[in-house]
C-alpha cells in the first residue's frame, strides 16, 4: 500500500501521490484503504494536504480488472466504504488541495469532488462512464458532483458519457484554477504552504461548517455561522490575527 501511495511531507504540507501509473492511478480497494489510513491519522503537525497522481494522470477511476463480483449488500457496503473514505477527506480537519492533470475519471472525480481546492491542467478530462459499463456511481457523486454540476446536466453527462475538458470543467465549477501544463503540483503546493497559514481553528470550521451549512435551512444555516463565529472570533488566534493587522506584521498562529 505504501508504494500505492507515496507520502512526502514538507514542513506543514503532506502531498499524497496515487502511483499507479501503470493503471492511470486506477482505484483498487489497497490504494484507497492507503488513503483511508492518512486522512484517518494525519501524521503530527501537517496542517494541510496535496492530493495527486503520476505519470500524466489524476485518476482514472475504479480499477475494473480487479472487479470483484458482490451481491447487493456486498455492492452496497463497499460503496458505503467508499462514502466513508471521501467523508474523511473532505471533513478530517486538513484542507485538500488536488492537482489534476489527464483522466479525472468515475472514481476519481468522486476524489477531486471530495477535496477543497481543485487545480487542473490542459490536459485533464473529467468524465463519469458508469453507463457505458452498465453500473451506477457509489463513491458520491450524486452528492458532490450532482451539486457541483447539478441533477440535470449530472444526469446528461452519465447518460451520454460525454467527457469535459479542463475549459469545461472550470466554467461548470469543477475546476477552481486553471494552469500551464507541468504547474499543477507546484501549484497546489505553493497554495496548501498559503493555507496551512491561516488560523487552524479557522479552517477546520470552514471545512466542518460551510458544506454543512448548505444542506440547512435559512434559519438553521444562518444560527449555526453565529456559533461558528462566535467559537472563531473569540479564540487566541482570533486575538494574534487582529493584533498583527493593526500592528503591519504578519500573524504567527499555533
Amino acid at each position: 500500500m505504501a508504494e500505492m501511495l507515496k507520502i512526502e511531507i514538507e514542513n506543514d504540507v503532506a502531498v499524497l501521490t496515487m502511483n499507479r501509473p501503470d493503471k492511470r492511478n486506477a482505484m483498487c480497494d489497497a490504494l484507497l484503504e492507503a488513503i483511508d489510513g492518512f486522512f484517518t491519522k494525519p501524521p503530527e503537525g501537517v496542517k494541510v494536504a496535496v492530493l495527486t497522481g503520476t505519470a500524466g494522470h489524476f485518476c482514472s477511476g475504479l480499477d475494473l480488472s480487479e472487479h470483484v463480483a458482490r451481491d447487493a449488500e456486498g455492492t452496497m457496503k463497499h460503496s458505503r466504504g467508499w462514502h466513508q473514505v471521501m467523508e474523511k477527506i473532505q471533513y478530517s480537519g486538513l484542507p485538500v488541495v488536488s492537482a489534476m492533470f489527464g483522466a479525472v475519471i468515475g472514481g476519481g472525480l468522486e476524489i477531486a469532488a471530495s477535496t477543497h481546492v481543485r487545480i487542473a491542467e490542459p490536459s485533464t478530462i473529467f468524465q463519469l462512464p458508469e453507463g457505458r459499463r452498465g453500473i451506477f456511481v457509489g463513491g458520491g457523486a450524486t452528492v458532490r458532483i450532482g451539486r457541483i454540476l447539478g441533477a440535470d446536466r449530472m444526469t446528461e453527462m452519465m447518460l451520454t458519457g460525454r467527457k469535459y475538458n479542463a475549459d469545461e470543467g472550470h466554467a461548470l465549477g469543477l475546476v477552481h484554477y486553471l494552469v500551464e501544463e507541468g504547474k499543477a503540483l507546484q501549484t497546489a503546493t505553493d497554495m496548501a504552504h498559503k493555507i496551512a497559514g491561516n488560523a487552524p481553528l479557522s479552517n477546520y470550521i470552514m471545512i466542518q461548517a460551510i458544506s454543512r451549512i448548505a444542506d440547512m435551512s435559512k434559519t438553521d444555516g444562518l444560527f449555526t455561522e453565529s456559533l461558528c463565529a462566535a467559537i472563531a472570533q473569540t479564540s487566541p488566534d482570533a486575538q494574534e490575527g487582529l493584533a498583527a493587522f493593526l500592528e503591519k506584521r504578519a500573524p504567527t498562529f499555533r
